[in-house]
């Protein structure tokens, strides 16, 4: 690929459950424009109903719309590239056109439970189509609760946007179709998920970043890979945590890890695997027990280079996936301590062993230990809890070259087809 002139700019956007943002960096990856929209906030939270509808594919547009009308002019008529990131498994579908004929099912959506199972009887093990919140069992409930319409594409929320700024419908990207049974390994739709879904719904697949049409368009990507290339980890073994309301880990792997009993499945980029899984503690057991402007009055009274001694494995409710696959498994909180800073701390520090016991758990079913690790999420600016995992994991703890997800699908769109750029060496 010849050199970008930096007179060139190169946009990413990223569809968030909230809000969308837009990055723009020109051709040396500098940052020159950004702009965010925030979604009206709804009256009340949806009811998981059938009849009720799922997201608001207006919403998105007229958000995309605005945040493009507001950069400069010289800006917008010299993109070269944009490329769109979204929730993963957020899915609809189209007639022709691209006018939407059913409601969009978020990712969150787990309404599709008897579909997950008829999925469950005859997918592979190793599939990322398991589970009511998979896009395939959501796009065989849209087909049975609207069958009269004239569906033409299912599209997942990144593809039908891209679809609105290409002017064509029909493709999609290798990441956003993990989750709709597509088969990563021999790139291509399996035979038994053309046994459940009319084959001319599903997308053509893209490599991410690879170019649609004769536009400036590029295959996208999902929210948590765009926020993993944003981060500049980029060689084997770079790993990042995303430490939220729940620690979710991921590795550059030379080979796929498939392990649905502990949620570990693994995307393709490039030539090689973004393998990893996700434990049910995090920040949402923290502020279970504290407020935010408790965790902000505690954390610098922490001592991190003096253990407490508690084993603690903190959880909202029973129940783990990765790194111990048990549905049963107990929240673990006592004895508890009268003051609540060795409270938080043992709580960090559990943690931090469950962030490493995934990491030595990928690490046996064959990818890497990680290298270098990098942080993304609100718990990376707790300093203290740098200091734990630090110590535990043994790795290098790098800055992330960026935070949003958006920088991420901008490097896409400028790369043309991470399978063949420096981004994954």
């Amino acid at each position: 690929m010849p050199a970008a002139l930096p007179e060139s700019y190169y946009a990413g956007l990223d569809l968030g459950t909230s809000g969308c943002r837009l990055i723009v960096i020109d051709g040396n990856q500098a940052v020159q424009a950004e702009a965010r929209v925030i979604y009206p906030e709804e009256p009340s939270p949806p009811a998981p109903l059938p009849e009720v509808e799922g997201g608001k594919t207006d919403l998105w547009w007229a958000a995309v719309q605005q945040m493009l009308g507001e950069l400069p002019a010289a800006i917008r008529s010299n993109l070269q590239g944009i490329a769109v990131d979204g929730t993963s498994g957020t899915i609809l579908l189209t007639d022709a056109a691209g006018n939407p004929t059913t409601p969009a099912l978020m990712y969150n959506d787990a309404r599709a439970l008897e579909q997950a199972r008829r999925i469950a009887a005859i997918a592979p093990r190793e599939s990322g189509a398991h589970g009511a919140s998979s896009s395939l069992a959501k796009l065989l409930w849209l087909l049975e609760h609207y069958p009269d319409q004239p569906h033409a594409h299912a599209l997942h929320q990144a593809d039908w946007i891209a679809g609105k700024l290409a002017g064509q419908f029909g493709f999609s990207d290798e990441n956003n179709c993990l989750k709709l049974g597509y088969d990563p390994v021999r790139r291509e739709w399996p035979e038994w998920v053309k046994g459940l879904v009319p084959e001319r719904l599903l997308p053509k697949v893209y490599v991410p970043g690879e170019k649609i049409g004769a536009g400036i368009c590029r295959a996208g990507t999902t929210d948590s890979i765009a926020a993993f290339i944003a981060t500049g980890a980029s060689a084997l073994g770079d790993a990042v945590t995303s430490l939220g309301s729940t620690i979710a880990l991921k590795i550059i792997s030379n080979q796929p890890i498939f392990a649905p009993e502990f949620g570990i499945y693994s995307h393709r980029l490039g030539d090689k695997w973004l393998a990893g899984g996700a434990s049910n503690s995090g920040g949402a057991v923290l502020l279970q027990h504290f407020s935010r402007a408790a965790l902000e009055r505690l954390t610098p009274l922490l001592t991190p280079e003096i253990p407490t001694g508690l084993d603690y494995y903190p959880l909202v409710k029973p129940g783990e996936r990765f790194p111990h696959a048990d549905p049963q498994l107990q929240p673990r909180l006592t004895p508890r301590p009268a003051d609540d800073v060795p409270f938080l701390q043992a709580m960090l520090e559990g943690m931090s062993r469950i962030e490493r016991e995934g990491w030595q758990r990928l690490h046996e079913l064959g990818a890497p230990y990680p290298q270098t690790l990098r942080t993304v999420g609100g718990g990376s600016r707790n300093p203290a809890w740098m200091q734990m995992r630090a110590k535990l994991i043994g790795a290098p703890l790098l800055a992330s070259r960026h935070d949003e997800a958006a920088f991420g699908a901008a490097l896409l769109a400028l790369e043309e087809g991470v399978c063949n750029t420096p981004l994954l060496v």
